[in-house]
């Protein structure tokens, strides 16, 4: 049996820069929209993390080779 890995591995990184942008986004225009404090923090930490995601995930695919 044949362990395949790289299909979650090529389907987590689209994933996650779907979810940066829509965070970095919501948390940029709900300064200018009067949008809640905590949401624009939740969602500056949601990019955050999705950042050191990618960043980790590129750093291993590149050891990987």
């Amino acid at each position: 049996m044949e362990n395949n890995t790289i299909t979650p591995a090529r389907t987590i990184a689209p994933i996650l820069w779907v979810v940066l942008v829509i965070s970095a986004g919501v948390n940029g225009i709900g300064s200018a929209t009067g949008l809640d404090f905590t949401l624009r923090m939740v969602a500056g930490s949601v990019a955050l993390v999705c950042t050191i995601l990618l960043i980790t995930h590129y750093v291993r695919r590149r050891k990987a080779r």
